[in-house]
C-alpha cells in the first residue's frame, strides 16, 4: 500500500493525540487538579496544533476515527465492574435502581429543559440529553435518537470534568460517608470523569462508581429513544 498524503496525515493526527493523552495524564499526576485533567489538556493542545495548521475537524477524525472505534470494546469491558460488585447489587439493588433511574431522568430532561430555554436547534437538545453517561453510551443513544454523537462526546466531556470538580467540592459540604453514596455521587454526576475521581478516594469508591456508570448507561440506551419522543411530542 502506497504512503500517500491521507495516510500520512492520519498518522501524524493519531500520534498526535496519543502523545498528548500521554503528557496530559503525566502532567495532571504531577499536578492533580481539575483544571489539568487529560479531558480538557489534551483537546485543547490539538485544537491550538490543529488552528496552526490550520486543519479542519473532518480531516483529524478521518486520521483518528480507529480511536473512535475503539469505544466498542471499551463498552464490553464495562461488564467487569457489574461483576466485581455483584454481591453489592444483591444486597444493595433497590437503592441503587432508584438512583439511576432518578438521576437519569432528571438529567435527560433538564438538559433538554435548559436547550429548550435557550432556544437551541432539536438537534443540539438532542444532542444534549445523554450527556451523562459516558462517551460509547452517550454517541450510540445520540445517534439512535438524531442527535450529533461527536458533538454529544463533546459535551460528555465537558459533564464529566465539571461533575469530577463540583463532586469534590460537594463531598467537603455534604454528610456522605458511605463509600456506597460517595461513589454513586462520582458515577452519576460525572460517568468516565467522576470514577477516575472516585478511584482516588478510595478503591470501593471508585468500583461502586464504576458500577453506577455502566447502569446510568445501560438505562440511557433503553429510556432515552422513549423519552426523547415524548418530550418531542409535548414541547
Amino acid at each position: 500500500m502506497p504512503f500517500t498524503e491521507a495516510t500520512a496525515l492520519a498518522v501524524f493526527w493519531s500520534a498526535a493525540t496519543i502523545v498528548f493523552y500521554i503528557g496530559a495524564r503525566t502532567l495532571h499526576r504531577l499536578r492533580p487538579c481539575w483544571w489539568l485533567s487529560p479531558l480538557i489538556v489534551t483537546p485543547t493542545a490539538l485544537l491550538i496544533l490543529a488552528l496552526t495548521l490550520h486543519t479542519g475537524y473532518r480531516d483529524y477524525i478521518r486520521g483518528t476515527h480507529w480511536l473512535v472505534a475503539l469505544l466498542g470494546p471499551v463498552t464490553v469491558a464495562f461488564a467487569l465492574p457489574i461483576y466485581e460488585q455483584r454481591a453489592l447489587i444483591r444486597r444493595q439493588w433497590p437503592v441503587l435502581l432508584i438512583g439511576v433511574l432518578v438521576g437519569s431522568g432528571i438529567a435527560m430532561t433538564t438538559a433538554w429543559a435548559l436547550a429548550s430555554v435557550l432556544g437551541l436547534s432539536d438537534s443540539l437538545r438532542l444532542s444534549l440529553m445523554p450527556r451523562s453517561v459516558t462517551t460509547p453510551f452517550a454517541m450510540a443513544v445520540s445517534s439512535d435518537i438524531g442527535g450529533l454523537p461527536d458533538l454529544t462526546a463533546l459535551f460528555v466531556v465537558l459533564t464529566g470534568v465539571c461533575g469530577a470538580a463540583l463532586g469534590d467540592a460537594m463531598l467537603k459540604w455534604l454528610p456522605l460517608r458511605s463509600s456506597l453514596a460517595r461513589g454513586a455521587l462520582f458515577g452519576m454526576g460525572a460517568h468516565g470523569a467522576g470514577v477516575a475521581k472516585a478511584h482516588q478516594i478510595g478503591s470501593e469508591e471508585g468500583s461502586i462508581a464504576g458500577l453506577v456508570m455502566v447502569l446510568a448507561g445501560l438505562f440511557n440506551v433503553l429510556v432515552a429513544p422513549l423519552l426523547s419522543y415524548c418530550l418531542r411530542a409535548f414541547a
